[in-house]
Formats: C-alpha cells, sequence, structure tokens
C-alpha cells in the first residue's frame, strides 16, 4: 500500500484530503470541523468505531438508521448538510467504490449535501481498480452480508458470485473517479484497520 501516491491522486482527481494516525485524532478533527449542521450518516462500520454519532449529536443534529431505524431518519439523512461514509475500497489512483444494497448511501455520496466525508482505514486502500473492486466484492460486501439474516452464497463461502439470490444485499456499484460537482468532498484517511 502507498500511502503517499493515494493522497497524491486523491489530491489530483479534485479531493480534498486529511490524514491521521489514530481514529481518536481523525474524530476530533471531524466534530471540530462539523457544528451546528444537519448530519446524515450512512452505514459504517467506521463511523461507529469512532463514536461519531454520538460525538456529533452533542452540537449537530444527527441521522442515522443505525441508531434510529426507519424510512424517516434515511430520508432526513439524505437532506442533511453534512453527510458522513466509508469506502469498501480505495485504489491508489484514487477511485474511490462503494457497493450498496438501498442506495441510501450511495446517492448521497453524489447528490444533495453541502459536504460529504468519506472516513476509511488505510486498510481499504487497494494497489489498483480492479484490486479495489475485487476487495469491494470479496471482503467488504461479505462481510457486510454476514451481519444480517440472510443466506447469500457469499455469506456461506466468502466470496461474491454475482448472485441472483432474492436476499442479495449488493444492488449497486459506485466509483468516484472525483466529486461531484457542486458538492466537497473530503477523504479522511486513517493508520488503523477499520470497517469492513
Amino acid at each position: 500500500m502507498d500511502l503517499e501516491k493515494t493522497i497524491k491522486n486523491l489530491e489530483l482527481r479534485g479531493f480534498g484530503v486529511r490524514h491521521f494516525a489514530s481514529g481518536a485524532e481523525a474524530a476530533d478533527y471531524i466534530c471540530g470541523a462539523i457544528n451546528g449542521c444537519s448530519v446524515g450518516i450512512g452505514g459504517s462500520g467506521t463511523v461507529d468505531a469512532l463514536g461519531l454519532y454520538e460525538k456529533l449529536s452533542e452540537n449537530n443534529t444527527v441521522y442515522w438508521h443505525w441508531k434510529v431505524p426507519g424510512a424517516e431518519t434515511q430520508a432526513k439523512a439524505a437532506t442533511a448538510d453534512i453527510y458522513l461514509s466509508s469506502a469498501n475500497a480505495i485504489s491508489e489512483d484514487g477511485e474511490i467504490l462503494n457497493i450498496d444494497g438501498t442506495g441510501n448511501r450511495i446517492s448521497s455520496l453524489v447528490f444533495g449535501h453541502r459536504k460529504v466525508y468519506i472516513i476509511a482505514g488505510t486498510n481499504k486502500i487497494c494497489p489498483d481498480f480492479d484490486s479495489a473492486l475485487h476487495r469491494a466484492r470479496n471482503v467488504a460486501a461479505v462481510r457486510n452480508c454476514r451481519r444480517f439474516d440472510v443466506d447469500t452464497p457469499c455469506k456461506l463461502d466468502g466470496k461474491c458470485h454475482d448472485c441472483r439470490h432474492p436476499q442479495r444485499i449488493c444492488h449497486a456499484l459506485e466509483v468516484l473517479w472525483g466529486p461531484m460537482s457542486r458538492m466537497e468532498t473530503e477523504v479522511i484517511l486513517i493508520d488503523e484497520e477499520l470497517g469492513m
């Protein structure tokens, strides 16, 4: 994993980038940058591990369906000022990949917010697009599937089958080659193994 190359290429693509040695430092930075806003959060083990819902709730109105389940919470998250998510994989060339089942996360990463933060441990960085796609499908998606009460082939043997299973949770792949127009996007990289 070439962190310097990844940061350089993310910046060349137009993303803002911050790099932190620890999750605690990253959480302090994010909480210092977001104050008095509405904040939406997509499904993210990384965001959960950093305790950002609780910390941001002190000075912001935060919507996260993991903490307050329901369609209303997801709808409010979709129109929040700020949106937080992670990535399933990031290539050293600066491509950010996410797989989604309901579309709430990937839609918010491309439209509707004043600013988006993509928060990821450096364990998500892959040498190139093909290895990033492999990680998104065969590591992140499989781990995510194992959180649910489904009986998909990947849950059983740990690899993506591009199945047509009725309980499939992977319905869309999003690749960000740069920030979407009119929406500032900042990538927060943390020197820890975080998320799925």
